[in-house]
């Protein structure tokens, strides 16, 4: 046992928010608190929370979990469950550094010794689909997610969603799965429209093919088509999850280990998504303290069936030099081979962090702006 000493974050290039919570014996583990385009939102929870938890005990993880959720009156929220997440993942990784043990020995032990993967291509505006599919089936990829859409009115030509169902068959003769990130930005006249003319194609999934505050028009959609419907980066917590668990409306689960208040929680959502026989994929196209913790989350869950990778993803590399590779010491733990990555077999989180790198890059690391569209007409579209 031993008291929370300090805890301190660090924005590091090209979007991520890493969080190190150091206990008074000097144990330490590394967390992520990433929300894309809110860094300074959530750097501002965090101190409110660093003022609040020092000096509790760094072992209590579940005690401080429901403090922080339940004291805060006004809880739940991108913002909020981020700022846990990143002091979540972190106990979780002093915790189990501390008893010489990968994470997932603390969970329960292992149910797979490797972790089904995908990664990224194409782009906001999705183009060069089949060369950027060969790069990937190269890398040892053998499924990738790519967007959908460009942006889309309301109610658009049926000729903006031919590219769509184009893409698709090329990627797929390539020898590679396909899941179709619908991002958000159709509606439902053109998410339905979309949905029919691609279930021929037979994609892996549609993701967020509508927002998900329309959780009646996702249960009108699901019982419109057969491709699985996957969603879930932009819930929060269990209690956000349940009326989709509750339709029955979803196929796949995909909550944000960095966005849903970290470790703890995702494994009730898990829990709870087991027992309505919906598998879970998580969402993270974000660093590699995120992508340890989820794949950690992996080997011990039992409906665990692919995780997102940001390996090279278009956000990183419009930054420059910085990917998932960074910040860690040895690459090779992200080796992807015949669609998989071995099971991480390192003590904590399985990953060692490259402090020096983490602080060398944070004193001048800016904030990633979000994006937009933006109609021809001048209206604001969906991102």
């Amino acid at each position: 046992m031993g008291k929370i000493k300090t805890i301190e974050y660090f924005r590091v290039l090209p979007r991520w928010l890493f969080v190190k919570i150091t206990d008074e014996h000097d144990n330490y583990g590394w967390g992520e608190a990433t929300l894309e385009g809110h860094s300074q939102a959530v750097e501002g929870c965090l101190d409110a929370m660093i003022q609040r938890f020092v000096g509790y005990e760094a072992d209590n993880i579940e005690y401080l979990w429901q403090t922080a959720h339940r004291h805060s009156f006004y809880r739940g929220g991108p913002v909020l469950m981020s700022a846990l997440a990143g002091i979540d993942i972190a106990l979780w990784d002093l915790l189990s550094r501390r008893l010489g043990l990968p994470l997932h020995v603390l969970l329960g032990g292992a149910v797979r010794n490797k972790i089904k993967v995908y990664s990224w291509i194409g782009g906001d505006r999705p183009r060069d689909v089949e060369a950027a599919a060969r790069e990937r089936y190269a890398q040892g990829f053998r499924a990738i997610k790519m967007n959908a859409t460009e942006d889309v009115d309301w109610l658009d030509s049926p000729k903006a969603l031919e590219t769509s169902v184009e893409r698709c068959r090329i990627v797929k003769a390539v020898g590679l799965d396909v899941g179709l990130d619908f991002h958000g930005r159709l509606h439902k006249p053109m998410a339905k429209r979309l949905a029919k003319a691609l279930e021929p194609h037979h994609p892996l999934f549609i993701e967020e093919p509508l927002l998900s505050e329309h959780s009646e028009g996702i249960k009108q959609l699901s019982q419109l088509t057969t491709i699985p419907i996957a969603l879930g980066e932009r819930l929060y917590s269990r209690w956000d999850v349940k009326r989709f668990l509750h339709d029955t409306s979803i196929d796949m689960l995909q909550p944000d280990i960095s966005h849903c208040g970290g470790i703890s929680e995702i494994r009730r959502i898990a829990s709870m998504a087991e027992a309505y026989d919906v598998a879970l994929a998580p969402h993270c196209p974000l660093g590699p303290i995120a992508l340890a913790a989820c794949m950690q989350v992996a080997m011990c869950t039992p409906n665990f069936t692919i995780q997102e990778m940001g390996l090279t993803i278009h956000y990183n590399t419009e930054a420059g030099a910085y990917d998932i590779k960074n910040y860690i010491k040895d690459q090779s733990v992200w080796d992807v081979k015949e669609g998989y990555v071995e099971g991480l077999k390192g003590v904590g989180l399985g990953i060692e962090v490259d402090e020096e790198e983490v602080r060398n890059v944070a004193r001048t690391a800016n904030a990633w702006a979000p994006k937009g569209f933006v109609g021809p007409d001048g209206s604001i579209r969906e991102w």
